[in-house]
């Protein structure tokens, strides 16, 4: 079957957004939430982030509310989750690392593409991309009452910059939307991985 641009759209979309909603659960399942906390915070973590990205470019309702597919993707991983916490929770931390890498790298790329197709300035089109890739883990870091990780560690919400801006200026430059999203897949997600390893972080005031 022969995988159009907007269906690999869609479906890199909701790859990212079972990668974080699974993260989302196990977020949730260290706090000690209930099933029924656990399906927010999933909900969150994964949607949260591109629902806000819509509003702001005017494409409403929302994609991921405009059907079931991206509720029910989300629902999933949070249940997968539930119902196999002990095993998710035996993962290699390597492993869960790279699962987030790459969720944030897939939303990023969608983010900026989506954001693109609608015009917008190149810079904002790569904070949107951003937005699209941050947005819900910062939600849901403040419904768990913890300051959210992207503001006080990790190369995170600029490595999502990087990736949307790469796939912004790929796509600027005539690429076409495989290629500039497999670059910036490429450039998120290896900073991502690398400034982990590396135990990359922003400066701070007196650090």
């Amino acid at each position: 079957m022969r995988i159009t641009a907007g269906r690999l759209l869609t479906l890199a979309d909701q790859a990212a957004t079972f990668l974080f909603a699974v993260e989302g659960a196990l977020a949730a399942v260290l706090v000690g939430l209930d099933l029924f906390g656990i399906l927010v915070i999933a909900f969150v973590t994964s949607l949260v982030g591109g629902i806000i990205r819509d509003l702001l470019i005017g494409s409403t309702p929302p994609a991921s509310l405009r059907g079931a597919s991206y509720p029910t993707v989300a629902f999933a991983g949070a249940v997968l989750v539930f119902g196999l916490h002990q095993a998710v929770q035996q993962l290699p931390t390597s492993l869960l690392l790279w699962s987030d890498a790459a969720g944030l790298a897939l939303f990023a790329v969608v983010g900026a593409t989506k954001a693109t197709e609608f015009k917008l300035n190149p810079l904002v089109a790569a904070l949107l991309g951003m937005v699209s890739a941050v947005g819900g883990g910062v939600v849901r870091d403040i419904l768990l009452n913890i300051v959210p990780n992207i503001l006080r560690t990790d190369i995170y919400a600029v490595a999502a910059f990087c990736g949307a801006g790469t796939t912004v200026i790929a796509l600027r430059l005539g690429a076409s939307r495989a290629v500039a999203m497999g670059a910036g897949f490429a450039v998120c997600f290896l900073l991502r991985i690398v400034s982990a390893w590396r135990g990359w972080n922003l400066p701070r005031i007196g650090a």
